[in-house]
């Protein structure tokens, strides 16, 4: 029988001062922002949800 997970949450904690900031203008790849691809995977995930 399959597991369904209805509800997901997620606790992080963020300590700002432990590390230096990268300069504004620096160049920044996509392996650098993993929050914005796991957005993009769930917005993926949502989409093909409604297509059923």
């Amino acid at each position: 029988m399959p597991i369904e997970i209805k509800e997901l949450h997620i606790k992080i904690n963020v300590n700002e001062g432990s590390k230096q900031a990268p300069p504004p203008n620096a160049p920044k790849s996509k392996d650098e922002d993993p929050v914005a691809e796991c957005v993009e995977q769930v917005m993926k995930i949502i989409e093909r949800k409604k297509e059923r």
